[in-house]
Order: structure tokens, then C-alpha cells, then sequence
């Protein structure tokens, strides 16, 4: 009989898959290489490992959970399926021309990216809807018909509708939806009324433009995942992480595919609040570093920072503005081409970089024995001693110390006249200042400042770098949890059922009208509670209102959020005093004598979030048993030191390590600078703490 408490938890990551099963309070776990061709025959390796641990069988699996960088990457790769655009006369070129804003202001050789379709995927049909949502030019159905048989002679596989001013009226998107599934019933169909009803058309249209690029790929996906699971004896349901910190069913992961492109990332940040629970921080840098990527989050009370637009594929240096802008719910985190497998050069300026461009699994770093010659960030924690190359990944995986020293040499050593070791610092300390710099403009960015928080870190290769960033960062106290290795696996097993429904209406408040308020946002309620209904069908479902306000004549808004009671009976006054009480807390004060206007509205229904116990946390008074130790690279002060070598399970609640030390376990390894020491609290979180 199938067991309601077993749950599988799934990451699929650039470098390596992560699985966890949870079997009533226990964990089991397991990171395996991620397979690229095949991604689904990873998971059922990690799942058969998993299963074995626990004792179980994969029929006895009650719920799977699943995030993926498979969006994220058919986007960057620009290997989705062939594609078209439908949308109004005369807004054919909107993706190409961008928002006509240039991201490196002095660049005179700036290259825009180019846009997802090129010009000749791209069509138009004579219709017009105005601001206000009502028909100007009438959509001619014959037209959409001539249309469609061009899309069918050109052989497209997939569909993209929008139009302009959709969001207010998406009467004629959904004629030109039903056209296609009359003449072509085999063609995926996306409509930006539905994928993204927001206004500003750039944005739009490149969202709806990346659902339909990646809609086939992700559907063949997903039905191979659930044939192979049921070939393996798995009938239970499969749900999916989206960018937004939820789970939706697998059919509507399959329709808004776009909603995925951060699922991976958002289950890290999901992961860490529920640690800041546990301990009861209201102020937690999240930081998550796996093989590929890097991504930080702030975390305040308890509760990830979300915005509604973010960038994919970033290509100049990871600047705002050149990347594919996806205006979707997400929550909000910078990340930056920094993994365990970002790859080492030196540039024509002599100077270290290191990504964004990643070794990742095939062939993977140097170190890996698997045809790579190139440094990775993994080559230079080998050879500066944060790695045991006969301990890596449970003993799963060698790893050769002296391919990473020839790596290094020859692509960094040899070029700056520098030993292997020596490299290895330039290259750790590179990638340590990327990450540093990023967090630091983060937080500025919102106004924040880090030495008040409290970083908390997973990833396979973050416990390797966290305690120097928190030097670097000025940051206090670091809390790596267990299973930090596949945090963001686990993550996915604490996030709650979720939808957000958000709708672009234009209002200023001075003409405001509290019950065309009150019936949209009961509109968008019913909605998003409709979308969890179908994941769960008997828990209470919880609802939260944000509007985004601004001045008039400002170009952009901030999420404002009400009350079920204020959402449900609006007040102008209300709605005012909450808009000027958060942009003074970004901006320092308010603008006297301005119109203040709502353009987006959006309500995000979710189940309950898991309860949270906290714990008593022990000051680490007991001493740990200190028989092992390892040479290991201070860069604090550029020389090896000896650092003690504790197993992280052998530590019992309320045994201290002082550092310099290096906590080992099958997923990850943790490195203790000389400046801290490390707690092991009653939860078995390592709490890495100022020394004194």
C-alpha cells in the first residue's frame, strides 16, 4: 500500500541532479550527474538510490516534486521549438527594437541580443484594442485564416499570440487561438492573455514569445518523465516548482512552461526561509551556489522577496537590461555565472575571469577525469585543500589534483607567471569578489544593509566559499543547514500549493472606483484559487493582495501589499497612505503634490505554509573531538594553514570547532575560516559564528 509520507524532491541542475526522499522525518538523498540528452533517466538513477536508502520502493512514493534549469537553458541555448508570432499591424519589430534603452551607456560597439524570432517568424494581423480595452479595428477572421495558412506552409511547431493591449480585452487573441486549433489542431498555441496579462508590449511579447519557444520541448519532456516513473512502478502525482516559490499540477507546468524558468533557484529560496523560521531571523541572505550558477535572495521575515519581471540569459556581463526580460511572478534573486564548474581565463588584460561559461557535467572540471581541460572553480578549491579528491560526492567521483594543477598552469599559471597554487587563489578569490560584489548590489538596490543579516547557504558549492563571502561581506553569522548539498531539492518538499493571477488595469487615484476594485480583484482571487484547487482540493487556501503603485510620469512601480480587509473593501485613502508609507522606506520620502497611480493588480492564492518550530539554540559549549586535520588555503592571509577535519555527522548539538576547519559529508564540504568558529545546533545546522 502506497505510503502518504513518502515524498521525492527533484532538482535537475546544470552539473548534477539532486534527489531527496523524505519518509516521515527522515531524509534520504542522493546528487547524480545530470544526463542533458535524457534528463529524466538521472531521476530515476537518484530516485533507485534514494529508494534503496530508505528501505522503500518506488511505488510506495507518494508525491514528486520537480524543479528545472531545462526552460532556463533551452532559452540561453536557443534551442527551442520553430516558432511564430502573431501580433497587430505594426508592432511586428517590438521584440527586435527592445525598449530602444542601452545597458552600457558608452559602449559604442554595443550589440543588442537578438531577439528569440527572427523577423520572418514574426506576422501580423489588422486589428486594434485602445487603452481603455475597447475595439477599434475589428479582427477580421478571414485575415487570421490567411495567416494561419502561413504559419502551416512554413511548418511551425509552436504559436505565439499577442496582441496589443490584450490584457484588457483578449477577445481577438482568443479568435486567432481558436483559428489555429480548427486549421492546425497538432500546433502549441499561447496567447499573452493568459500567459502574461500585463501591460507594457515588450515585456508581453517576449513572454508569451519564450512560453510558446519552449512549450513543445517542456511538454515532450514532462510526458517522457511520467512514462518512465510509471514504467519504474510510480503512480502517484507530479507537480512542479515555478519561479514564484509554489507547486502547480504538471498539466499547468506543461501550458505556462515560462512559469519553470526559475523553479530551481526559487526552491533554494523556499528552502531558506524555512531555516530563518526555524531560527527565527527576520534579516537572511540566501545564498545558493551549485555547479553552474550562483544566486542570492534576501529574505525578510521569513518570507522571499518577489517581483514580477526578471532577466534571462543576461549577455554582457551579466549587465540589467541585456537580457531576455520574462514578466512573470518571481521571486527575486541575482544570479551570476558562478558555480563550482564556472571555467578560469585570463583576458587580454591579463586579468583572472571566471565565467559565465561552465564546464558543467560533460565533460565537467579538469579534476573530473572526464576529458575537461579547462579550469573550473572546482580545480582551484582542489588544489587549495577545501576538497579531499578521494572524498568527493560520497566517494561517487575521483577527482585528479594533478589535472587541475596542469589546467590551471596552462590556462592561468603559465599566462601570468604564476605557480598552480597561486592561480588557484586568483581564480577562488576572483569568483569569491563576483559573488561579493553581486550581493553587495543587491542589497543596495533595495536599500539594504548586509551586516545586519545572517547568510545562510546550500548548494553543492557554497559551504565551500560562504565563509570567505561572509568576510568579505562584512556578515557575522553564517547557518549552513543539513542537506545543504540539495538544499533546493529539499526546498521543494517545504514550498506551499500556489498560483498569483495579476492583471494590468490602469487607474489614478483620484478617480478612484472602490467596486471595479473590489470585483477585480475578486476576479483574479477566483482565479488563482481555481489553479490550486487543482493540486489540492481540501486545503484552506490562503490569499494575498499587491497592487503596484507609482507617481504619474514614473516609469516604473513598487508592489504595495493590502490586507484581505483592505483588498476587499478599497479606500483611496488606504490604498495612499500604504503606497507613500513603502516608497519612503526605498526612497526617503515622498513626492508632495502628485497624482499617485495602480497599473498592475495581483492576488497570489496559496495553501498554509508549513508550520515551523523553533529551536533553543546552544552556544557550543562542549568541545568536538579534533583528531584529523589537513592542510588548507587561508586567503585571508594568502598562505596554507593546518585546519582541523571534523566528520559533520560525528558532531553532536552543542560541540564547537574552532576554525580554521573543514566539515566533511557526502553532498558538500564546509570550510571554517580562522577568523570563526562552527556550532552545531540541535537541528544539526552548522552555525558558523565570529570568533569571541
Amino acid at each position: 500500500m502506497k505510503a502518504a509520507t513518502v515524498r521525492l524532491g527533484v532538482d535537475i541542475g546544470g552539473t548534477f541532479t539532486d534527489v531527496v526522499l523524505e519518509k516521515g522525518g527522515a531524509q534520504f538523498s542522493t546528487k547524480v550527474l545530470t544526463t542533458y540528452a535524457a534528463p529524466e533517466n538521472a531521476i530515476i538513477d537518484g530516485m533507485a538510490q534514494v529508494c534503496a536508502k530508505a528501505g522503500v520502493s518506488p511505488g510506495e512514493i507518494g508525491q514528486i516534486i520537480h524543479g528545472t534549469t531545462l526552460a532556463t537553458n533551452a532559452l540561453i541555448e536557443r534551442r527551442g521549438a520553430k516558432t511564430a508570432l502573431i501580433t497587430t499591424e505594426g508592432f511586428r519589430d517590438v521584440i527586435e527594437m527592445r525598449t530602444e534603452s542601452r545597458f552600457e551607456q558608452y559602449d559604442l560597439n554595443l550589440v543588442l541580443p537578438e531577439p528569440l524570432l527572427a523577423r520572418q517568424m514574426r506576422f501580423t494581423v489588422r486589428e486594434r484594442v485602445n487603452a481603455k480595452g475597447e475595439v477599434m479595428i475589428a479582427l477580421d477572421r478571414a485575415e487570421v485564416e490567411a495567416v494561419v495558412a502561413q504559419i502551416a506552409e512554413a511548418g511551425f511547431e509552436s504559436v505565439a499570440v499577442g496582441l496589443i493591449h490584450s490584457y484588457l480585452n483578449p477577445a481577438h487573441e482568443r479568435m486567432i487561438r481558436d483559428v489555429l486549433a480548427e486549421k492546425l489542431p497538432d500546433v502549441a498555441v499561447s496567447i499573452s492573455a493568459e500567459v502574461s496579462p500585463q501591460m507594457r508590449e515588450y515585456e508581453r511579447f517576449n513572454t508569451v514569445v519564450a512560453n510558446a519557444y519552449i512549450k513543445p520541448l517542456m511538454a515532450s519532456y514532462l510526458g517522457r518523465l511520467e512514462g518512465r516513473l510509471k514504467d519504474e512502478g510510480v503512480d502517484c502525482r507530479i507537480f512542479l516548482m515555478h519561479s514564484g516559490g509554489g507547486i502547480i499540477s504538471i498539466q499547468n507546468a506543461a501550458d505556462f512552461p515560462v512559469r519553470l524558468v526559475e523553479s530551481g533557484p526559487a526552491g533554494g529560496a523556499v528552502f531558506a526561509a524555512h531555516i530563518a523560521g526555524r531560527y527565527g531571523l527576520d534579516k537572511v541572505l540566501s545564498f545558493d551556489m551549485g555547479g553552474t550558477t550562483a544566486k542570492i535572495c534576501l529574505i525578510k521575515n521569513q518570507t522571499p522577496k518577489t517581483s514580477r519581471v526578471f532577466e534571462v540569459a543576461r549577455t554582457y556581463r551579466f549587465k540589467k537590461g541585456s537580457g531576455m526580460p520574462i514578466s512573470i511572478p518571481v521571486i527575486d534573486m541575482v544570479e551570476i555565472g558562478a558555480g563550482g564548474g564556472s571555467l578560469a581565463h585570463v583576458d587580454s588584460m591579463r586579468q583572472i575571469r571566471v565565467g559565465p561559461e561552465s564546464a558543467g557535467s560533460e565533460p565537467g572540471p579538469a579534476c573530473y577525469g572526464r576529458g575537461g581541460d579547462r579550469p573550473a572553480v572546482t580545480d582551484a578549491d582542489l588544489v587549495l585543500g577545501k576538497l579531499d579528491g578521494d572524498n568527493f560526492a560520497g566517494g561517487s567521483i575521483t577527482l585528479h589534483p594533478a589535472a587541475s594543477k596542469a589546467a590551471l598552469g596552462a590556462h592561468v599559471g603559465d599566462v601570468l607567471g604564476m605557480e598552480a597554487v597561486e592561480a588557484a587563489f586568483g581564480v577562488a578569490e576572483v569568483v569569491d569578489e563576483n559573488m561579493a560584489n553581486a550581493a553587495r548590489v543587491h542589497a543596495v538596490e533595495n536599500g539594504e544593509d548586509l551586516s545586519d543579516y545572517t547568510m545562510i547557504a546550500f548548494g553543492g558549492a557554497a559551504p565551500l566559499h560562504a565563509g570567505r563571502l561572509c568576510e568579505k561581506l562584512g556578515v557575522r553569522r553564517l547557518i549552513v543547514p543539513p542537506g545543504a548539498g540539495v538544499g533546493s531539492a529539499i526546498g521543494f518538499l517545504r514550498a506551499p500549493f500556489s498560483f498569483e493571477a495579476n492583471r494590468s488595469v490602469y487607474m489614478k487615484l483620484s478617480n478612484f472606483d472602490g467596486s471595479r476594485i473590489k470585483d477585480l480583484l475578486t476576479e483574479l482571487r477566483d482565479e488563482a484559487t481555481g489553479f490550486v484547487r487543482t493540486c489540492d482540493a481540501v486545503s484552506p487556501i490562503l490569499a494575498e493582495f499587491k497592487v503596484y503603485m507609482r507617481y504619474s510620469g514614473q516609469g516604473w512601480e513598487i508592489p504595495i501589499t493590502l490586507t484581505e480587509r483592505q483588498a476587499m473593501n478599497p479606500d483611496g485613502a488606504t490604498f495612499l497612505a500604504r503606497f507613500e508609507e513603502d516608497y519612503t522606506k526605498l526612497f526617503g520620502r515622498t513626492v508632495a503634490g502628485m497624482d499617485v497611480e495602480i497599473t498592475v493588480w495581483s492576488v497570489n492564492a496559496t495553501t498554509p505554509p508549513e508550520t515551523v518550530a523553533r529551536i533553543d539554540v546552544t552556544d557550543g559549549a562542549a568541545a568536538a573531538d579534533l583528531t584529523g586535520a589537513r592542510q588548507v588555503f587561508d586567503a585571508a592571509t594568502g598562505a596554507f594553514v593546518t585546519a582541523h577535519v571534523v566528520e559533520r555527522a560525528g558532531l553532536a548539538a552543542g560541540q564547537r570547532v574552532p576554525g580554521p576547519a573543514v566539515l566533511v559529508e557526502a553532498e558538500t564540504t564546509i570550510i571554517v575560516p580562522a577568523s570563526r568558529d562552527a556550532i552545531c545546533q540541535p537541528d544539526g545546522c552548522i552555525d558558523i559564528v565570529l570568533k569571541g
